[in-house]
């Protein structure tokens, strides 16, 4: 299999700071103080490091915080050069993980348990009583999760790739639940864990992550019945999560939407890249929470995956030079420097930050093949005042009963496709908005044709051949066209089944060339409906069988240039695994269905139904 090996203690550290921090050099001498046990308000205590400049503190100093999931000691890198650079930086295991006391329970005691460090950081003699926070994803989400709380301490955030609105599109993905959270679980639950601190447990939960490929045809998972009933809170919330679909209180930690007045007012910088997971959250937090704060909320997004800012090659296609964020402190020192120092500095005049929106549009690359194997797509930044973009016209492309797809609007009487979805054979997931670390998927951009790097789809076939996958694609662009924005497609859709699965990806179709003879099918974005929530994403209905219903699906957002010559095109299915978990077909409850049928599902695109995808073309 051609997947990524990383030891599970490495694989830790790359979801939270990426590659940088097991690459970083030491940096100049600092002062640590280790294992520092820090009581919350219940009386468990959170171990905790501290780093201060060497030789003593002179004046008291801003802190940066880092609630880790992943070992503390992860961070080493950023609290030697924050301590260097004139702050404190505090390193903390959240609660139930590593060295804390307490029982994990994914973020839900992440606001109360920042709250109070956040207290005991004020009292030191070495803080100023301002905090800043830094992390990526789980630790993105922690930041989250003290704004929330509305900490008074907390000064800035700089959440990057950062967990929240988790029932929305997430974890639960529209009633869908994203498999990567059920691979995290049999990463982390024998790795950090109160079971794995018995060197017997730890090694039987590091066999079953280690084989967790050989668990994958084998959902849902049920109590009790793998090794993962050693680690049983981390057993409780991936059952309960793969169980619950529906968007309310069972998702409530980290969720900004529900009523983002509730976050801390004060500078926000959101980190996010098009192809990462969170993507579609980073920008919708960016939009309720620019209406809801007084303070500066900026938003950068890149052509990047998760937690993958240093990079500008990410899955099988190179964005360029520029796509790459230098020096991932430096920037970050820049923002502290401004809102916590008050010096007069980049931030609002010069990049990255020079207006409150950067983005990344990808797109004007030639084509060519890179030295590396690598399609050069490439891409260039462009500053702008808001997201989505008012410019931007939202155009209508519409599914054709030919497989065309176009702006003009479907004329036929009646015309509908059918194609059978089967859930013991489903579609592959082929790179996308996945989480670093989950090696049962690939990241990022790719060419939709099998290989060696997918374990489930090998053979050198393009997804397109399959009869479960319908493609609709425009001729070859007579001009440009440049797609900035969220995007949504509208299914007339039936089924003989009482719940399914609809499924869309935007793909952008190179034509052939010399370097690469048979074109290259590059994902844009993808994204899925359950067809139990179609209606609403907080209560299930299911369908009639052979009743035509609308569907939403919404795809994450993307800023993209078509270029003359390639293609629009728009595949639709029923699944997309494992990127998303497999709907059975049969109605059950989720997650403890017994049985697997296949279903016709029927898609309608006429006048009275005319299907399409929404496409945000900017002048």
């Amino acid at each position: 299999m051609g997947v990524m090996k990383l030891p599970l203690y490495a694989l830790s550290i790359y979801l939270l700071f990426g590659q940088f921090a097991l690459a970083q050099q030491p940096a100049p001498a600092v002062e640590v103080k280790k294992d520092i046990l820090v009581a919350m308000r219940d009386g468990v205590k959170l171990a905790t490091d501290v780093y201060l400049p060497s030789g003593g503190v002179a004046e008291k100093l801003p802190t940066i915080l880092s609630r880790i999931p992943y070992d503390k000691n992860g961070a080493r890198a950023f609290g030697e050069y924050f301590a260097s650079h004139g702050y404190a930086f505090v390193a903390q295991d959240t609660r139930g993980r590593y060295g804390s006391e307490g029982v994990w329970r994914f973020l839900n005691d992440d606001g109360r348990d920042g709250a109070d460090c956040a207290a005991w950081i004020a009292a030191q003699s070495w803080s100023d009583g301002q905090i800043g926070m830094v992390g990526t994803s789980y630790v993105g989400g922690t930041q989250h999760a003290m704004a929330l709380e509305n900490v008074p301490q907390l000064t800035t955030v700089i959440p990057v790739d950062a967990v929240s609105n988790m029932g929305r599109q997430s974890m639960r993905n529209a009633g869908a639940f994203e498999m990567r959270f059920w691979n995290w679980i049999m990463l982390n639950a024998g790795n950090g864990s109160r079971a794995g601190r018995d060197p017997g447990t730890k090694a039987i939960l590091k066999e079953m992550a280690e084989k967790r490929f050989d668990y994958l045809p084998h959902l849902p998972l049920r109590h009790g019945t793998t090794p993962l009933r050693l680690a049983p809170e981390y057993e409780d919330w991936l059952i309960g999560a793969m169980r619950h679909g529906a968007d309310d209180d069972f998702w409530s930690a980290c969720n900004i939407l529900g009523d983002p007045t509730r976050y801390r007012d004060m500078p926000v910088y959101l980190v996010g890249g098009w192809y990462d997971s969170w993507a579609g959250n980073t920008t919708a937090n960016f939009a309720a929470l620019t209406k809801a704060l007084k303070s500066d909320v900026y938003l950068i997004m890149g052509p990047w995956i998760h937690g993958q800012q240093d990079k500008s090659a990410h899955g099988q296609v190179d964005f360029g030079p520029d796509a790459a964020l230098a020096d991932p402190l430096a920037w970050r020192k820049e923002w502290f420097d401004r809102w916590m120092k008050k010096k007069d500095n980049s931030v609002g005049k010069a990049a990255p930050f020079a207006t409150k929106v950067r983005i990344f549009v990808m797109g004007s690359g030639n084509g060519s093949k890179t030295p590396d194997g690598k399609l050069l797509h490439g891409g260039s930044w462009r500053e702008e005042h808001e997201w989505p973009l008012r410019r931007a016209k939202l155009t209508p492309y519409y599914l054709h009963g030919d497989g065309t797809l176009s702006t003009a609007k479907p004329d036929a009487a009646e015309s509908s496709t059918d194609y059978v979805h089967d859930p013991r054979n489903p579609v592959p997931t082929l790179g996308g908005n996945i989480s670093s670390g989950n090696d049962i998927m690939q990241q990022g951009a790719w060419d939709q044709r099998g290989g060696e790097a997918f374990w489930n789809w090998q053979a050198p076939v393009p997804l397109s051949a399959r009869n479960d996958v319908v493609v609709f694609q425009t001729g070859p662009l007579d001009r440009d066209i440049e797609v900035t924005g969220e995007i949504e497609v509208t299914l007339w859709a039936s089924s003989s089944a009482v719940d399914t699965d609809f499924t869309a990806k935007l793909v952008d179709v190179y034509p052939p060339s010399a370097e690469w003879p048979g074109g290259f099918d590059l994902n844009i974005g993808d994204g899925i409906v359950r067809a139990r929530y179609r209606e609403s994403l907080q209560k299930e209905k299911l369908m009639e069988p052979g009743t035509v219903y609308p569907f939403t699906i919404k795809l994450y957002p993307t800023s993209n240039v078509f270029k003359k010559g390639h293609r629009i095109r728009v595949d639709i299915a029923s699944s997309n695994f494992p990127r998303f978990d497999v709907n059975p077909n049969t109605g059950e409850p989720l997650a403890q269905h017994r049985r697997q049928i296949p279903a016709t599902n029927t898609l309608w695109h006429d006048a009275a139904r005319p299907s399409h995808i929404l496409l945000p073309v900017v002048p």
